[in-house]
């Protein structure tokens, strides 16, 4: 009851994973709370940016996709090549767990269990309550101080609730996907290649996904719209995509935020990571570079306020974070907004993405997380192409 930990890191995702091994790693104690028995529902593609900033080994990459196919609402499709790399497919309960226990070798303390509220000791030490569960099976109701607690427990984050003010006030994409046994057999399946589709009839305001994954593919979709139903189009996508009668797996659905919240931290002595601060890119929904990313962010605020004792520090997770990629959230967020909103749009999106140039740009952000600037003339004719296709100046 009177462990004092320098941080609990509630949620052990591919965010409070990093956050954990990267104090646990500069000798920091830290206890990782880890409610384990949840697969979040993810196409699992990793740039290799996410491959080398974070020293993850091959092992884990159980495809490699070295193209995209994009599928309009027409059927009109467009191959794009990664020319010269490719895109890692990972399957999340390896992945986190390979994460999880690299945190632990480096030191941290793992913890099954449920968190349940943050509370305040007399001298002000903060003290954070869960449901452990033991070896058996059993819980009990546990508490351990701490001095920062970071909040990684995903979207609808309970730490977020209990100590940031507004983040109740986050929008939500529901997401939702089926893991299926790949067929191998099957000429048509192309284990090398990620299928997007735009179309309304599969999500009225984002895309399906037919992803490979090695032995399995994840097929899934996504919508802001809490009335649509995610497994009729996830059928409908997997009759389309000809996986009907493969066997499935599993099933798993889950909320994924729409951006960034204002505020990730309360000044004293809690920040958010991943998720739980809103860091999944719009358009594309990809979200674990980001998580790790924000974790990392997130436990080096926290160490530079162990160690200097000035909790404005904590601040710095989110300002580092959105000066790298705050601009790409909101290139992609206007993207989302204006190419999904119906099939005509969307058809008209599919048809840019033959465009070399776009191709190139969007690949070259994509593998490096950043806007391509090295050819300017190269943006200059996508704008002109862009207003051509707004105009319908080309046809589709």
């Amino acid at each position: 009851m009177d462990t004092t930990y320098d941080v609990v890191v509630v949620g052990a995702g591919p965010a409070g994973a990093t956050a954990a091994h990267e104090l646990s790693q500069r000798g920091h104690s830290v206890l990782m709370l880890d409610r384990m028995g949840r697969i979040k529902p993810c196409g699992g593609a990793i740039p290799p940016r996410l491959i080398k900033d974070f020293d993850i080994p091959d092992h884990l990459l159980v495809a490699k996709s070295r193209k995209a196919r994009m599928i309009s609402p027409k059927d009109n499709r467009v191959d794009i090549p990664i020319d010269g790399g490719f895109v890692g497919m990972v399957n999340r309960n390896e992945f986190d767990e390979w994460l999880r226990q690299r945190a632990v070798d480096h030191g941290a303390h793992r913890q099954q269990g449920t968190f349940e509220r943050l509370t305040q000791d007399m001298d002000g030490t903060r003290r954070v309550h869960f449901e452990a569960r033991e070896g058996r099976g059993e819980v009990q109701m546990r508490s351990v101080r701490a001095r920062f607690v970071i909040g990684a427990d995903g979207a609808k984050s309970e730490v977020a609730k209990q100590a940031i003010e507004g983040a109740e006030k986050t929008k939500y994409v529901f997401a939702y996907h089926e893991i299926v046994k790949a067929p191998h057999a099957d000429p048509s399946h192309d284990p090398d290649r990620c299928d997007v589709y735009y179309r309304g009839s599969l999500s009225p305001d984002f895309y399906g996904w037919v992803f490979p994954h090695g032995d399995t593919m994840s097929i899934g979709t996504g919508s802001a719209d809490k009335g649509y139903s995610l497994k009729s189009a996830v059928m409908r996508l997997r009759e389309t995509a000809g996986l009907a009668q493969a066997e499935t797996l599993r099933r798993e659905g889950a909320p994924i935020p729409l951006k960034p919240l204002p505020k990730w931290d309360n000044e004293r002595d809690v920040v958010l990571a991943g998720d739980a601060a809103g860091v999944v890119a719009p358009a594309s929904g990809e979200g674990i570079y980001y998580a790790m990313v924000g974790g990392r962010f997130a436990a080096q605020a926290v160490r530079e306020c162990l160690l200097s004792g000035n909790t404005n520090t904590l601040k710095l997770a989110r300002k580092r974070f959105m000066k790298l990629h705050g601009q790409v959230f909101w290139v992609l967020g206007i993207m989302q907004y204006f190419w999904y909103i119906n099939d005509k749009r969307r058809e008209r999106f599919v048809k840019i993405c033959e465009d070399k140039d776009v191709q190139k740009l969007t690949f070259d952000a994509y593998m490096n997380k950043e806007l391509v600037r090295s050819d300017p003339m190269a943006h200059v004719r996508i704008f002109f192409k862009d207003l051509a296709h707004l105009f319908g100046l080309i046809r589709t």
